[in-house]
């Protein structure tokens, strides 16, 4: 039986009057699918007595929460940098579940936090597991016994180019000369969390790992590390979010790792500043039974109402073309099929 999973970028609620407004125009396409997951870029949040637009926070009126159920999400990611504070992440917590949306990535524990989501569809058992490599430093993880997120931590160095010489590349004795920027996963952090992916799989059909990271469009080594152990542990897909940016696609071992989504609703930021004219990807997994049969993303946009729509990718051509850019690097193909383009792997 054939199934379809669609994951979607970043969904910010922030100053969602009308939870109809956000998804009204890709209604029908997200109708489509058996199974809907995304990151929940924002907090279901209000203070008492309001709060200054300086100090808003990633946060989002309660009623905007059902926006959510009239976008038809069986599941959300809450792993990110904006899920933040133990108020607001309490309170999120508790309208996701009045909702009835279950979520991964965030929790009132450690434990919590860690928890999959597992979503089941005429007897296929779908299970989702975020993390993010994006968050501050104090206060914001979850521990044993406080609120907060799911976390695997990056690592940088910065380190003289003294051992090689590359072409183009000034010698080290050259005063000014930029240092190579070096990123890795955290050696605890990746075995928690490939070990969590293997206890999921053990219990699940389809196994997602979702992931916030990243730095613009850039796919940097610590993300590859990340997604090629999520994989190598059991993942079916992994699906990167985080930068705004749409990023490049990778085939590995057969299974395809989005490495950036870009954002799928996301109209005002911090301070109640517009994002502009952005593009995103809205993926597409066809599963016969099980096992992937297809893999595919349309582009997406939104206009000044804040609704998210299908662009036609024949007329969104430099957005193709950059998209396309970013994947010739990593050997993978683009076609295009009516508004999606289809992802394959150079022969």
């Amino acid at each position: 039986m054939r199934r379809t999973l669609m994951l979607t970028g970043d969904v910010n609620l922030m100053n969602v009057t009308d939870p109809k407004v956000p998804f009204g125009l890709i209604g029908d396409t997200l109708r489509r699918a058996d199974v809907l997951f995304g990151n929940l870029e924002c907090c279901f949040y209000e203070r008492g007595g309001g709060h200054s637009v300086e100090r808003e926070g990633f946060y989002a009126p309660l009623a905007s929460a059902q926006a959510l159920v009239l976008g038809g999400y069986h599941a959300i990611g809450n792993a990110n940098n904006v899920n933040y504070g133990e108020e607001a992440i309490r309170s999120s917590l508790r309208e996701l579940a009045r909702i009835g949306i279950p979520c991964t990535g965030a929790g009132l524990n450690s434990k919590a936090a860690r928890a999959p989501a597992v979503v089941t569809h005429q007897g296929l058992r779908f299970g989702f597991l975020q993390r993010t490599s994006v968050y501050w430093a104090t206060g914001h993880e979850a521990t044993g016994d406080s609120p907060g997120v799911a976390v695997l931590t990056g690592r940088t160095a910065y380190e003289p180019p003294l051992q090689t010489r590359r072409a183009g590349v000034p010698p080290a004795n050259r005063p000014g000369l930029p240092p190579a920027i070096v990123t890795w996963a955290d050696v605890r952090s990746l075995t928690e969390f490939t070990g969590d992916l293997r206890a999921l799989r053990a219990e699940a059909d389809i196994v997602v790992a979702s992931h916030h990271w990243g730095l613009a469009e850039d796919v940097l080594d610590y993300q590859v590390e990340i997604a090629h152990a999520a994989i190598d542990a059991g993942a079916d897909v992994v699906m990167g979010h985080g930068p705004h940016y749409a990023c490049a696609v990778e085939m590995y071992r057969g299974k395809p790792i989005f490495y950036g989504l870009g954002s799928f609703s996301f109209h005002t930021g911090h301070g109640g500043r517009a994002h502009g004219d952005w593009v995103g990807m809205l993926a597409r997994l066809a599963f016969d039974d099980a096992t992937l049969a297809e893999v595919a993303f349309s582009l997406v946009r939104h206009n000044e109402r804040n609704e998210t729509y299908v662009c036609d990718p024949r007329h969104d051509r430099d957005a193709v073309e950059e998209i396309g850019r970013r994947c010739d690097r990593l050997g993978t193909t683009l076609t295009i099929s009516g508004n999606e383009l289809i992802v394959g792997t150079a022969s």
